[in-house]
């Protein structure tokens, strides 16, 4: 999962990256709105974190002009400010969460999980990796000419895998986004999918782009 997190206090950006990575997700940063606006609007992302108080350009400001250009990616607010005012001004103008300092990192990690599974607008419906299509609405999977058949659960996966194509995604991330709290973190049902998925698609000699990043996750890409 790929995160922009926009926030000019070093300790507490610091402190978020680097948990944040520990878990497996991929962090952008930027510590000003300017530029924290420009990576949002020109770069994909699963979720944006984001402080209220920016220099050079305010939060509010920066998610106004991600809103402004139709991009839907999920926005938490990071601040200060208890005022309810402030926090009700933020949801207006497009923010989908507010959490006031200091905050738990479970909290924050919890919540990003719950609005990365939202079901979002896309301009496509047609996932692509390498010569992979998946198709969202009518959740079918080819790769080139020939129909490829997944269970449920193993198309979750593919699907979570293509969404986030180039990013490592730990085994607890996959557990959590694809399985929820149906899974046991202790088996080996991941390990199972991932076996089950890539006798699947590496069909006729194709090329293996699932790889396993020993210690990290997994990753696909073309």
């Amino acid at each position: 999962m790929k995160i922009l997190l926009i926030e000019d206090d070093n300790e507490i950006s610091n402190f978020i990256k680097n948990n944040l990575t520990e878990d497996g997700f991929s962090i952008d940063k930027a510590v000003d709105g300017q530029n924290g606006s420009f990576l949002a609007r020109t770069n994909y992302y699963d979720v944006i974190i984001m402080d209220y108080s920016l220099p050079i350009k305010d939060g509010i400001s920066v998610c106004e002009e991600i809103r402004e250009t139709g991009i839907q990616t999920p926005i938490i607010f990071l601040s200060m400010h208890r005022d309810m005012k402030k926090k009700i001004l933020a949801l207006e103008k497009g923010a989908d969460d507010y959490m006031t300092k200091p905050f738990a990192l479970e909290e924050l990690r919890a919540r990003i999980l719950a609005l990365a599974r939202r079901p979002r607008k896309i301009d496509s419906p047609l996932l692509t990796v390498d010569d992979i299509i998946l198709d969202t609405q009518k959740r079918t999977v080819r790769r080139g000419n020939t129909q490829i058949y997944l269970t449920r659960k193993t198309y979750n996966l593919l699907e979570y895998l293509m969404r986030n194509k180039g990013v490592v995604l730990s085994r607890g991330i996959i557990m959590e986004y694809v399985w929820n709290s149906e899974g046991d973190p202790f088996s080996n049902t991941i390990e199972a999918h991932i076996l089950s998925l890539r006798k699947k698609i590496n069909i006729d000699g194709k090329k293996d782009i699932l790889k396993n990043i020993p210690g990290r996750g997994y990753i696909i890409e073309s």
